[in-house]
């Protein structure tokens, strides 16, 4: 089961598979401007996704570890407004923050007992692979969101 869900969340964040681009594929290479376009005023534009898909990481991660609530690196939850004054190091370092998250979340499944995945999660109605699993199908849901997000400004 281990091996599964870990596979599942690398294809869905960055490693090759059959069904296209990926979560880490879809945000190589953009600009600034193209991170923080807005398709319309009142939605999302890429770079608060990718914060957003950062912090639905660590949820997972902290259920399988254990840790508090409200260790996130950013004040808030789901939904991260983005600086005012944008700057490449800025989303450099939240580009780094998706890395850093999903790399701590496969580093919690590789060392989660693979007996514990059929439990359910206290405080939830799925079992810890379930969540697992729900991790990689959100990457795969944001990677196909920005995908269209940069059809439609191009």
């Amino acid at each position: 089961m281990k091996d599964t869900l870990l596979a599942f969340l690398d294809q869905a964040y960055n490693r090759r598979s059959w069904h296209g681009t990926n979560l880490r594929g879809s945000i190589r290479g953009l600009s600034l401007d193209q991170a923080a376009w807005r398709p319309k005023r009142d939605r999302h534009n890429i770079w608060e996704v990718v914060v957003h898909a950062a912090y639905w990481k660590y949820a997972v991660w902290r259920r399988l570890t254990g840790s508090k609530r409200g260790s996130f690196p950013l004040e808030g939850s789901n939904w991260f407004p983005r600086p005012e004054v944008r700057t490449d190091a800025a989303w450099r370092r939240d580009t780094a923050l998706l890395d850093r998250m999903h790399k701590e979340l496969r580093a919690a499944v590789a060392g989660f007992p693979d007996e514990q995945f059929a439990v359910r999660a206290p405080g939830s109605a799925l079992t810890y692979g379930a969540l697992v699993s729900g991790a990689a199908a959100h990457d795969l849901y944001h990677a196909g969101q920005i995908q269209l997000m940069k059809k439609i400004r191009s």
